[in-house]
């Protein structure tokens, strides 16, 4: 369903927000977040999403109005040439309804979401539009110049908004000239309505939880290994896989799926599809898992298992120490590793009520920590730096 641009009333210019999809992973969230804390400062918001999804009702929900418009958005086959082709081919066609947009609407302010749609950036500058980019993305895989190609559209950007002190890092290794006008602001969590405490006894199998996508990138796969080694150990162990493949990785869950065929562990792994709640699941798991074999800017799945009042095992990697740091109800362990992941199980479950209790403890700090409260302030005063600028000459 198409949903046109709202034409606004009263004086106030809008704020514009861009997103490069609609569904409700991690930087969506974040959007979301962003969107709620303008709202709540008295602006009117507009979001341009590149298609029709759950997002689209969640920012009516919040007080902002989406439009659905396609655009480019950075994937990894544009280092391909067919890839690069249908890039190029994309980016002109969503340059012009871009500023067609700007123009009409007259946003005081663009806030790009991700660093994967820079036509929005070029577009700013074009209607000399004040622009932020909210900068998600942290990965040092990548060859040195990949990363700096992928960076130097930020020097659009009058303001960057990043999730994390090592995104931060990264982004200063490829491009030190973008450390001025770079700012962290740690994500917004919203926690259950109420923590539920841990069992007291562990009786029967363990229950673990994986929350996220499904891709080789965040290692679910390497949990059904552990689980299989848990087995082979004589521990019985449960595991609930919450999460969804994105379009063209429907390979990586039909293996996953094998995996857990091949290992004979089809009564012990549960798959649930993607879910836009969590605490039900997290409520009735003993352990969460978050196993990803790549860098990771930040961890929100991290952070709802604490919030979740969970004991929690996390790739020692990037982002995920920094999400969990502080954490006492936490074990790190090698990224990959299916054996250090049943070690740290055995390890939980031998001191039971001392994991436990500190997961309960560790709720509330995180609670703190990650607070919506606190993002939207942090959000709001770079706004306000940024947003004083003189309104866009039409053109």
């Amino acid at each position: 369903m198409r949903r046109r641009a709202a034409r606004w009333t009263g004086s106030r210019r809008p704020v514009l927000v861009t997103n490069p999809g609609a569904e409700l992973y991690g930087s969506d969230r974040m959007m979301l977040e962003t969107v709620t804390a303008l709202v709540g400062a008295g602006d009117r918001v507009l979001v341009a999403v590149p298609g029709a999804g759950p997002l689209l009702d969640q920012v009516e929900q919040r007080g902002g109005r989406p439009v659905v418009m396609s655009t480019a958005i950075l994937r990894k086959d544009a280092l391909r040439p067919a890839g690069m082709i249908r890039l190029l081919r994309d980016a002109v066609g969503g340059l012009l309804p871009a500023i067609s947009l700007i123009r009409r609407e007259r946003p005081r302010l663009i806030i790009v979401n991700t660093i994967i749609t820079p036509i929005w950036l070029v577009a700013a500058r074009l209607t000399r539009t004040p622009v932020i980019c909210h900068v998600h993305e942290g990965e040092t895989g990548r060859s040195p110049l990949l990363r700096r190609a992928l960076v130097l559209p930020l020097l659009l950007a009058d303001r960057l908004i990043v999730n994390s002190r090592f995104s931060r890092g990264v982004l200063l290794d490829s491009l030190p000239r973008l450390a001025r006008r770079s700012v962290v602001v740690y994500n917004a969590v919203q926690g259950p309505p109420a923590v539920t405490a841990p069992r007291s006894d562990i009786e029967g199998a363990v229950r673990l939880l994986y929350v996220g996508r499904l891709s080789p990138r965040k290692g679910p796969d390497i949990v059904v290994d552990a689980v299989a080694e848990l087995a082979d150990r004589g521990i019985e162990a449960e595991l609930d896989i919450v999460g969804a493949v994105f379009s063209g990785y429907e390979w990586f869950e039909e293996g996953l799926r094998s995996r857990v065929a091949d290992r004979q562990l089809g009564d012990r792994v549960r798959f649930h599809g993607f879910s836009d709640n969590v605490w039900g699941f997290a409520a009735d798991a003993d352990i969460s898992l978050v196993p990803s074999t790549a860098d990771e800017p930040f961890g929100n799945t991290a952070v709802e298992a604490a919030l979740a009042g969970r004991p929690l095992i996390v790739s020692a990697t990037s982002g995920l120490l920094e999400a969990s740091d502080g954490l006492h109800a936490c074990i790190g362990v090698a990224p990959g590793s299916p054996v250090e992941i049943a070690d740290a199980i055995e390890k939980i479950l031998a001191n039971w009520s001392q994991f436990a209790d500190d997961a309960v403890r560790d709720a509330q700090r995180t609670a703190e920590r990650y607070a919506p409260a606190r993002y939207a302030a942090d959000v709001l005063q770079s706004v306000a730096a940024v947003g004083r600028q003189p309104a866009p000459r039409r053109t």
